[in-house]
């Protein structure tokens, strides 16, 4: 290769990390007219999806992610020994030294704090549930749940970053980001991995997230999440200004193509024909994203599955049912953000908000796409970055409690898709503090999903800097087999 082609090169990576999170803003603006006969051809040179290694049992993934780390022993992790253990200090056997954050490593003691919510068995599974999650508690013979995750991030920064994308360092692809390079778009109206950000009923402590986490990171940029506003028009300038049609606008694309092209022509940048897919992609959005996002034609049957609150845009039950109708449409991956997780402290007023929020809608999800035929080749994901500490953060009553980070144990769950119904996988100690049996690293959770989608995480890579890049890394990862049906 020339000096010339390797300052090139150079340049298109300082340029991708520099402009990178303004990709999102131009798959905004330009792809939705094709079927009407408007969209220009798509650009040769533009890549084909990898295409899965062998046949997948899920082809599109709703990932529901809870921002700031759900208490696992106030909703699937009962724990009764602790009833005997109220205000005693957690043994230095249980934590053997383990890292605190700081926000409770100066406290002069670690008092237990029991879930004060009753658990009862539910299905013929006989997974226990908090008291907080009715419906949940009604389908746990179709979930696999996962009791046993764990990860080395204990603060919510690097740990969502590696949830999401296999490693704490920002600059990544998200998981997302890799099912779009791997399965490609089944609907070439729409984006193929979109993001939803749910608005919590309970705005107590809520986190800071960012265009970060669904970045396509060394991927092509059109591998980005599209995120979806909750008020107003759902993708900035989605609409034409005033005065210009849509021939105006089809013509303005056209003459930035033929630039583009002549660009791409000159350097080889192939974030060039990125640009021209994501405008040509905007275009068609003009026409697909309405129709998409207009519930008017859902039937009040809709809403007993999922509950009213889906008839509030923004709020949880909302885009889930949003959800489901991209799934309908093709869209391959939707990731759904819910906040207000972090319960350092008031678990007893924020926790049953946070609960009421997702538990009848991730039961309505799930009927809805059963009764739909959508079930079986959709994977739903639900799970935070870390767990809770059992002991209290600040003051302790048996009717009020806070939690701290704890990343040594936490709970997910998965349903459909080719996942085990009825599993459940892993088990903590009595404190809910280790993992005493079948632990699950972030990257054998990463690698079982994406064997669900077709691929074998070892041979699922990308070349960047030389290096065969894959989302679990280069370090041990392994799927778990008692999660696939």
């Amino acid at each position: 290769m020339s000096l010339f082609a390797d300052l090139m090169n150079l340049q298109t990576r300082r340029h991708f990390f520099s402009q990178g999170a303004h990709a999102v803003g131009w798959a905004a603006l330009s792809t939705l007219l094709a079927k009407n006969g408007y969209a220009a051809p798509a650009s040769e040179g533009a890549p084909a999806p990898v295409g899965p290694h062998f046949p997948p049992t899920a082809k599109h993934v709703i990932y529901l992610h809870m921002v700031g780390g759900p208490p696992q022993m106030d909703m699937y992790d009962y724990k009764p020994v602790m009833n005997d253990w109220y205000d005693k200090d957690l043994p230095e056997s249980i934590r053997m030294g383990q890292r605190l954050t700081t926000m409770t490593s100066g406290q002069a003691r670690f008092p237990i704090a029991p879930s004060k919510f009753k658990f009862q068995q539910h299905g013929e599974s006989g997974m226990w549930v908090s008291e907080l999650l009715p419906y949940t508690a009604r389908m746990v013979d179709d979930m696999t749940f996962i009791r046993s995750m764990h990860t080395e991030a204990i603060n919510h920064e690097p740990a969502i970053t590696y949830m999401q994308t296999g490693n704490q360092l920002t600059g990544r692809p998200c998981l997302g980001a890799w099912a779009s390079y791997g399965l490609g778009s089944a609907n070439e109206d729409l984006p193929t991995f979109v993001v939803l950000v749910a608005r919590p009923t309970n705005t107590e402590q809520v986190q800071a997230i960012s265009a970060r986490l669904w970045q396509s990171g060394y991927l092509p940029g059109e591998h980005a999440g599209v995120s979806f506003r909750s008020g107003g028009d759902p993708i900035l300038f989605i609409n034409n200004p005033d005065g210009v049609t849509s021939d105006v606008r089809r013509r303005t694309l056209d003459s930035l193509n033929a630039l583009n092209e002549i660009n791409y022509q000159r350097l080889g940048d192939p974030e060039t024909h990125t640009r021209i897919q994501q405008f040509e992609l905007a275009f068609r959005m003009q026409h697909s994203v309405p129709d998409l996002t207009d519930l008017a034609s859902e039937p009040e049957s809709t809403y007993e599955l999922y509950g009213e609150e889906a008839k509030k845009p923004g709020s949880f039950a909302h885009t889930t049912l949003l959800a489901r109708r991209m799934v309908e449409r093709g869209v391959r991956f939707i990731q759904v953000y819910h906040n207000n997780w972090d319960t350092h402290a008031n678990v007893a007023g924020r926790l049953p908000d946070q609960c009421r929020d997702v538990d009848q809608a991730c039961w309505g999800l799930i009927q809805d796409l059963k009764q739909r035929g959508l079930y079986d080749d959709t994977l739903v994901i639900w799970g935070g970055e870390f767990g809770r500490t059992i002991y209290s953060q600040g003051g302790l009553s048996k009717e009020n409690y806070g939690r701290d980070h704890h990343p040594r144990c936490y709970t997910m769950w998965m349903a459909g898709g080719g996942t085990r119904p009825g599993t459940i996988y892993g088990e903590t100690d009595d404190f809910s503090y280790n993992i005493v049996k079948d632990p699950v690293h972030i990257r054998d959770f990463h690698a079982t999903v994406l064997h669900l989608l077709g691929f074998d995480h070892e041979r699922f890579s990308y070349k960047f800097q030389g290096l065969d890049q894959r989302l679990t890394g280069v370090e041990p990862a392994k799927i778990i087999p008692e999660l696939i049906a």
